[in-house]
């Protein structure tokens, strides 16, 4: 068993380390751009929500606070209020999976910094939430530009971190600690019954499954960026 845990350690310190680093910084101002992009996702997967299931999306608004909204047309509502912290931690999984599986980092950065502009261009009418819609979105297409792999491959892994991290925190924050305010848990329940904390207390657990089956499935045997030895 010791040897297991060693080899596992070994295989996949640099995650270990990542993640500790973003735990240890998450209450200070360095991680606020981090929290923010991840409202971003929240608020793009409510989006998403509505499009699949044949609604339209108005506005989607940013806040310095790390609060967000997305008003949407027609659509699911039960999809679109469970998209928020559901998909935002299933897109935080799928920039994770495109870090550690496959070569196509560049690409994915590009893409989601081209998403940024598009959404800014067609449903932000906020300053805060366009200009920093549009200063992260120029940011990742240069990323993808101008820098490498490994760099690329970096930025991914810590976005989709903490997504990982940022949606348990605050579906428990927001449904259990504080099951009175307006939610997207106490919506839910005021359109189809029960509690904000028992739709909390369900997206939590299907946030740690999920979390966990990232541990199991996405890392594989290795996880480390490999570093070019010196000659």
């Amino acid at each position: 068993m010791r040897f297991g845990w060693m080899t596992y350690l070994k295989s996949h310190w640099q995650l270990l380390a990542l993640t500790a680093v973003i735990f240890a910084l998450w209450q200070t101002p360095v991680v606020v751009p981090l929290k923010i992009l991840v409202v971003f996702l929240h608020e793009l997967s409510h989006a998403l929500a509505a499009w699949l299931t044949g609604g339209s999306v108005i506005q989607i608004s940013l806040s310095p606070q790390q609060g967000g909204f997305a008003i949407t047309r027609g659509g699911n509502l039960f999809a679109i209020f469970s998209a928020g912290y559901l998909g935002s931690l299933a897109l935080g999984a799928a920039l994770l999976f495109a870090a550690l599986r496959s070569e196509a980092d560049r690409a994915v950065t590009a893409l989601l910094g081209a998403v940024m502009l598009l959404v800014t261009v067609l449903y932000v009418r906020d300053l805060f939430a366009a200009g920093f819609c549009i200063l992260a979105g120029l940011a990742l297409l240069a990323m993808a530009r101008f820098l490498g792999h490994r760099a690329n491959d970096m930025a991914l892994r810590v976005i989709g971190l903490s997504s990982l991290i940022y949606v348990p925190y605050d579906i428990f924050d927001d449904t259990i600690v504080r099951s009175a305010q307006r939610s997207d848990a106490y919506m839910l329940a005021q359109e189809f019954g029960g509690t904000a904390m028992l739709w909390g207390a369900i997206w939590l657990l299907v946030s740690i499954v999920v979390i966990v089956w990232c541990l199991r499935s996405i890392l594989g045997q290795s996880s480390n960026i490999f570093l070019p030895s010196r000659t």
